[in-house]
């Protein structure tokens, strides 16, 4: 069996990619055990998870991602940014628009694409509504944690630190994380600024990542409703693989902002 792919990454969130315009779904083995089998780093081509870029009937594009673990998501944003400047770069859609729609298990996402010299340099992503739940207090493993639950298509629990370097990211998130059935995304998140903040991702079934685009998302609409940072305002959110510009409005309604590149591309070839 051999299977085309192309690596890309978003801010060191890297995935596997798949193009099901060119190589049908049904002609792929089951997504979750290819994921499983493709993900893990040093024996295989190694990435945070798998991404399948579909026709749709109701958008330019559907996006199916997979976690490294094989479970499927329900959204990922610095896999989706990725999704927009492959369907460009790869003649998926015309080299004219520049507006464009991607379905996903959480619904249709809007996408703007920056384009440069026939390239995508960034592109904006209306990551439609984040909800903020109240705060609830979290015990684990001896320690007591405030979480703020959002949700931006998927489940997000967000805790504001003043000292995100002592945060043992592997441990602390791995707990909280598995805390909820089906698993949560856990961002600690540290202010640097009204304008700016600092936040660390443990990934439900990938783990510790470089950057998570939802997770930088619920951490902005957690500072806003918190009165931490302003509304309809960009504000720039570190994260260990670069930054993103996230903005959430009055409404709730948060806009996403970042680069995709490419990595390689490769062909598979084994069996599972």
């Amino acid at each position: 069996m051999k299977i085309p792919f192309t690596k890309m990454q978003g801010l060191g969130n890297d995935y596997i990619y798949i193009d099901c315009f060119r190589t049908p779904i049904d002609t792929l083995p089951d997504p979750a055990q290819l994921t499983a089998h493709l993900s893990p780093r040093r024996t295989s081509v190694g990435a945070d998870g798998l991404v399948l870029i579909l026709p749709s009937e109701v958008a330019d594009a559907r996006m199916r991602m997979f976690n490294a673990d094989g479970s499927e998501g329900l959204m990922c944003g610095n896999a989706i940014r990725c999704v927009g400047k492959y369907l460009y770069e790869r003649g998926l859609i015309s080299p004219d628009i520049r507006e464009i729609t991607v379905e996903t298990a959480s619904g249709i996402k809007e996408l703007s694409l920056s384009v440069r010299d026939g390239r995508v340099d960034a592109v904006s992503v209306d990551m439609g509504v984040a909800e903020v739940s109240d705060e609830i207090a979290v015990e684990t493993a001896g320690k007591r944690y405030q979480m703020i639950p959002v949700s931006v298509g998927n489940p997000h629990w967000v805790c504001f630190t003043e000292d995100l370097t002592a945060v043992d990211m592997v441990t602390e998130g791995a707990w909280l994380s598995s805390a909820v059935e089906g698993g949560v995304n856990v961002e600690f998140v540290e202010r640097m600024d009204e304008n700016t903040l600092r936040m660390r991702v443990f990934e439900r079934g990938s783990g510790v990542t470089l950057a998570c685009g939802t997770g930088a998302c619920a951490s902005v609409a957690a500072a806003v409703s918190r009165g931490i940072c302003p509304p309809d305002t960009p504000i720039t959110v570190l994260l260990d693989g670069g930054a993103l510009t996230v903005i959430y409005t009055e409404g709730g309604t948060t806009y996403m902002l970042g680069g995709a590149e490419f990595v390689f591309d490769g062909v598979w070839e084994g069996e599972i």
